[in-house]
């Protein structure tokens, strides 16, 4: 069983960076699907990156296109979120998950594993 653990939250600045990181244990996941989501207070869990299992493609939702990588280290088995330009509105727990094998990583009920969130405040 894959057990997810987020760190590198923190509070910051408007325009200010953070690097979020996600340590994979229990077996590799080689191969998956790996995504980024974030929830804010009385909102619903929201889709903000994804990448592919070998790293080479990766999708962003519009509102971090420009501002955030996706990217990972298969043989660390880490996951990471490269966070630039930071706004208000990015404030919220951030969430890594592995998608279930075949599918597109696109959608919540498509993850099977989820870490407990990192908190990322940004002030202006």
């Amino acid at each position: 069983q894959v057990q997810l653990a987020e760190s590198g939250g923190g509070l910051v600045q408007a325009g200010d960076s953070l690097r979020l990181s996600c340590a994979a244990s229990g077996r590799t996941f080689l191969g998956y699907v790996m995504g980024w989501f974030r929830q804010a207070p009385g909102k619903d869990r929201e889709f903000v990156a994804s990448i592919s299992g070998s790293g080479s493609n990766t999708y962003y939702t519009d509102s971090v296109k420009g501002r955030f990588t996706i990217s990972r280290d298969n043989a660390k088995n880490m996951l990471y979120l490269q966070m630039n330009s930071l706004k208000p509105e990015d404030t919220a727990v951030y969430y890594c998950a592995r998608a279930r094998a075949g599918k597109s990583g696109r959608y919540y009920y498509e993850y099977d594993y989820w870490g407990q969130g990192t908190q990322v405040t940004v002030s202006s």
